[in-house]
């Protein structure tokens, strides 16, 4: 009897091997959104010479290739305008028939908790917003957390309509950045995907080598400690969490990271070596906005985490393509996760709809700094974004000025044709200003949108 058991096991290990099922990797299923008006990948597994031929409902259109030597195909699909559902046939040796598929918008929601951050978790009016959550051209992919010391090709997930129950566990800031999508773009579907980990730095989300390869960022990796609660080694989530789903065409990534790198002297680098490693892989310089972090009280140093954000700031600068929402204004100066998830999703879709989808021309960027210039112990300050700038409380004790010896003095602010001026009795040959420097300021100064400036020291 055991024999015969044996015999039977033995003849399905063969007859497998023989007959591969063409199968797909977890991020292509059913509920999926596609990408609208692209060429968008799709890639699976199969035996070693297998002809695939895949059909797309939205237009009949037939498409075929054969599986390489290593057991892989990929074909390239064209997809239409928005709309749904729709039906993909997948063909070779077996059927796999891909259901309720729509075409619209992609992104990718990347980082640390914040991003992660959920109404499971207790955001601002969380039960009232999952309540009203039953959205079918909303859909979510979640990436469960996971380590790899080398690129993984598979993941675990799957696509989900968005209802109180999923969206109840989805990133909230995704969600209200979708939703605020949804009203400009009308009737286009948004897919998410969501892949993040709490309390992990900017290093373990790209690939181990461009670490590795670049003295500075090395340098600096080598500065995290570990932690109980999540790796530190560069590369490890890329590995297990981004690399398996690239190639996924995607509008763009939305980012929210930061916090697990407060201290890092260079995190404009850091974060500019993350997105160059993405649009690499990707082969495609998409989009990439992302949120200042909040102040907020950390450790004994009192400008740990402002030196992070304007390090943020200046990546604005150095890569093209990329946005910055500033949220000091809605933040908790003692919570390093500010309950207020809506107002920071909503800023990102703003960002998007004016620099991505141009539906408006609406200010949605709050002041950032751009030059200044000295006349004797005077120093005007202008802004990019400084449309009717105005201190909250009439008057700014924010703004700090040094001379040559980079020592820096309150200075007295005032405003006048959307550029600050500023002044202090202490420095007579000003070289120097700094704006909201420290480590639990919420910066004072708006321009007409009601957006706060961000923190920054001039050049």
């Amino acid at each position: 009897m055991k024999n015969n058991i044996y015999k039977f096991v033995f003849f399905l290990l063969i007859s497998s091997t023989m007959m591969a099922n063409v199968s797909l990797p977890n991020i292509f299923g059913d509920n999926m959104v596609l990408q609208r008006n692209s060429e968008v990948k799709i890639w699976g597994w199969a035996n070693p010479k297998e002809e695939i031929k895949l059909v797309s409902s939205w237009n009949n259109q037939e498409y075929k290739t054969v599986a390489n030597n290593q057991a892989k195909w990929e074909l390239t699909i064209k997809t239409p305008e928005a709309g749904g559902p729709f039906t993909i046939f997948i063909k070779g040796y077996n059927e796999v028939v891909l259901k309720n598929i729509l075409i619209g918008e992609v992104w990718l929601c990347s980082g640390q908790s914040n991003m992660e951050m959920s109404v499971s978790w207790g955001i601002d009016d969380g039960e009232e917003e999952m309540k009203n959550a039953t959205n079918p051209n909303i859909r979510f992919f979640t990436v469960p957390k996971l380590t790899a010391e080398n690129p993984q090709n598979n993941l675990l997930g799957n696509w989900t309509e968005s209802t109180p129950e999923t969206m109840k566990y989805f990133s909230a800031i995704g969600y209200f950045f979708a939703k605020r999508l949804r009203e400009d773009l009308k009737n286009v579907p948004i897919g998410l995907i969501s892949s993040n980990w709490g309390g992990t730095p900017a290093e373990i989300w790209m690939p181990a080598e461009v670490v590795n390869n670049d003295s500075v960022l090395l340098e600096n990796a080598k500065k995290l400690n570990e932690q109980e609660y999540g790796p530190r080694q560069p590369g490890r989530a890329y590995n297990a969490m981004i690399y398996p789903i690239i190639g996924f065409k995607i509008a763009g990534t939305l980012w929210y990271q930061g916090e697990s790198n407060v201290g890092s002297l260079v995190y404009d680098k850091t974060l500019g070596a993350l997105i160059a490693s993405w649009r690499k892989e990707w082969k495609d310089e998409f989009p990439f906005y992302y949120v200042q972090i909040a102040p907020f009280k950390t450790g004994k140093n009192n400008f740990s985490n402002v030196t992070v954000r304007d390090s943020q700031r200046k990546l604005l600068k150095e890569v093209p393509k990329t946005g910055m929402v500033v949220i000091s204004d809605i933040s908790d100066t003692i919570d390093i996760h500010p309950k207020n998830k809506k107002s920071v999703g909503i800023r990102l879709a703003n960002l998007a709809l004016v620099e991505t989808y141009k539906t408006n021309t609406n200010l949605v960027n709050g002041p950032l700094f751009k030059s200044i210039k000295i006349d004797k112990n005077k120093v005007t300050v202008s802004f990019d974004y400084g449309d009717g700038l105005y201190f909250k409380d009439k008057k700014s004790n924010q703004f700090e000025v040094a001379g040559a010896d980079g020592v820096f003095y309150p200075a007295e602010a005032s405003i006048k044709n959307n550029e600050v001026i500023v002044i202090s009795k202490k420095v007579v040959s000003p070289s120097k200003v700094r704006f909201a420097w420290g480590n639990t300021i919420q910066s004072d100064l708006f321009n007409k949108a009601n957006l706060p400036a961000s923190c920054f020291v001039s050049e």
